[in-house]
């Protein structure tokens, strides 16, 4: 008893010794040759070695265990559903940690975010919204980047090319809807008034606009047939194989498309995730996807 007792004061000392200097990480190799000097002397060894059995294994265990996975919120832009889907799996693969991502217009993400949403990350298509959000202070500091450009184009079922000119949309369209993301909020339907009125023929198309949520929704309505044209995103093409460009918008038409990405919230995986969508793997689908890669990080 009493060489079980010089054991466990022994124990006591250098194990208080260790955890004051090295915390309560890194110490599983530490605990067991506290444990062998403690009983150096100790007539319990059998026990002891049975008990250090126990931690080793412990140790192991925990050392070999992948670290606890984390997740990040991402709202985007509903026109880089296809690419950061892909992306998202990928990140998940090289990280252990989860990417998930909410779709829906810049314009109605933003005003979520306004309201206090859980995002960890916003990215927009237009730099309208994300000035919005900083002019607000709703951004982590120095955190904003420009990372990717798009282009816009009118899209049909027939791939038959449309001129750029008011008689030969409206002929297309057969009394039909023109297929449009919302022109005063969303950024695609935005950038489309703007490419119309620059060509003088959005007086003649406005009251034919059938008006989406998002940009998605505006490619959905023209893959259902349920309007000849629409404008979206040359990337939005890419999404659907029963879709053709009839015509590609010059890019003097309307402001240049810019996706901004931010950090909204501390989330300590945001820089992570934010640099990899700006990496060699996130690089290569987005422009699978059509887009044009600005870089940031």
């Amino acid at each position: 008893m009493k060489q079980w007792n010089a054991f466990w004061t022994n124990w006591q000392i250098t194990w208080k010794r260790i955890w004051t200097s090295r915390g309560c990480w890194g110490w599983h190799a530490d605990f067991a040759v506290a444990a062998l000097r403690a009983a150096r002397n100790s007539s319990h060894m059998n026990v002891l070695r049975q008990l250090l059995g126990v931690v080793f294994g412990v140790a192991v265990g925990l050392a070999s265990a992948p670290s606890l996975a984390g997740e990040v919120t991402v709202f985007a832009a509903s026109s880089l559903k296809t690419a950061l889907d892909e992306i998202a799996v990928q990140w998940q693969t090289s990280s252990g940690h989860t990417m998930r991502v909410s779709y829906a217009g810049s314009s109605a993400l933003a005003r979520q975010i306004q309201q206090g949403a859980p995002a960890d990350i916003f990215v927009s298509a237009n730099v309208d919204w994300m000035d919005v959000l900083d002019q607000q202070g709703l951004l982590r500091d120095n955190s904003r980047r420009d990372l990717l450009g798009n282009r816009l184009v009118l899209i049909g079922t027939d791939p038959t090319p449309a001129a750029l000119v008011s008689d030969d949309i409206l002929d297309r369209l057969d009394g039909g809807p023109l297929a449009m993301a919302m022109v005063s909020a969303v950024p695609a339907g935005i950038y489309g008034v703007q490419a119309w009125t620059a060509l003088h023929i959005w007086d003649d198309l406005k009251p034919h606009v059938a008006q989406t949520d998002n940009v998605r929704s505006a490619l959905a309505l023209v893959a259902l047939g349920e309007a000849n044209l629409g404008v979206v995103y040359a990337s939005d093409v890419v999404a659907s194989s029963d879709i053709h460009v009839v015509a590609s918008f010059p890019q003097t038409l309307h402001d240049p498309i810019i996706y901004p990405v931010a950090r909204v919230s501390e989330n300590p995986l945001n820089i992570s995730a934010m640099t990899f969508l700006a990496g060699a793997a996130a690089t290569e689908i987005f422009r699978k996807n059509g887009f044009t890669v600005l870089g940031g990080q």
